[in-house]
């Protein structure tokens, strides 16, 4: 095969040009998962010459909508770097989203760092100091998200952008699998979905992260946003677009809300 370094340039290359690469799979069919996230090592390493910084995790592919939607039937993950995260509207041209999609997640702010092998879902809530309600825009650099699980791993589990809303929620405090997910897309109703969408439970995704990363020697750290997978479809979206989620609990109350406005 081409070097890992070679396929993280080019995709660090089309990231900064806000253009698509053909599939890495079609190029190079021998390519493994561990080859994937050597690529996708490089491609964070070079982000953060630029002056980048890691402030969390995420957990792509998680749910079956997204897993069918994709063609992709195993989790990834990924890196959030600083630049990443967006306050106020999204600025589609600003950021180089070449082909964004909206999912709403559960985001978990950790207040203690989590390492595998071993982890539980129970410890991920001990260790976590709120959840909040979030868009994750997802994005490719691979042309048409023509993906299998080695270019969405190579390519940072297709992260674009996120954004978090503003209430801050103890999870011990919750029945996250049964938490409810309710999404609007430009005011009319676009699709909901439940907590037990992720792996059963968006804690025991988070779990799966920290076991599977721990096998890189990659912790989750105290300080570190994860994102813990869509419980809904991805959404396609463009500049005028506006995205809003309300997060309700088990009873139904709504307890959070998070609005993505495309600009």
């Amino acid at each position: 095969m081409a070097s890992a370094d070679l396929y993280a340039a080019e995709l660090y290359e089309a990231l900064r040009a806000g253009r698509t690469l053909l599939p890495l799979m079609g190029r190079d069919p021998e390519l493994t998962i561990d080859d994937a996230y050597a690529i996708s090592l490089g491609f964070l390493e070079r982000r953060l010459e630029d002056g980048e910084r890691v402030v969390g995790k995420k957990i792509g592919v998680t749910s079956k909508a997204v897993q069918e939607m994709l063609g992709v039937h195993q989790p990834d993950f990924g890196f959030l770097t600083d630049a990443m995260f967006v306050e106020g509207d999204i600025d589609v041209a600003a950021h180089r989203l070449i082909q964004p999609r909206a999912e709403a997640e559960i985001a978990f702010l950790l207040r203690e760092g989590l390492k595998g092998p071993g982890v539980t879902p129970a410890d991920v809530v001990a260790a976590t100091e709120a959840v909040a309600p979030c868009f994750e825009i997802v994005d490719s650099r691979i042309t048409d998200w023509k993906i299998g699980i080695i270019d969405t791993v190579a390519d940072n589990a297709s992260c674009g952008v996120f954004v978090l809303g503003s209430e801050r929620l103890d999870p011990a405090e919750l029945d996250l699998p049964n938490l409810h997910v309710a999404v609007r897309k430009n005011g009319e109703p676009l699709s909901e979905g439940f907590g037990h969408a992720v792996q059963g439970d968006p804690a025991m995704a988070v779990a799966w992260l920290a076991n599977t990363l721990g096998e890189y020697g990659v912790s989750l750290d105290a300080g570190d946003v994860i994102l813990s997978g869509s419980l809904v479809p991805l959404a396609p979206a463009v500049a005028g677009d506006r995205f809003d989620m309300m997060l309700s609990d088990a009873q139904g109350a709504a307890i959070g809300s998070c609005t993505a406005q495309f600009i």
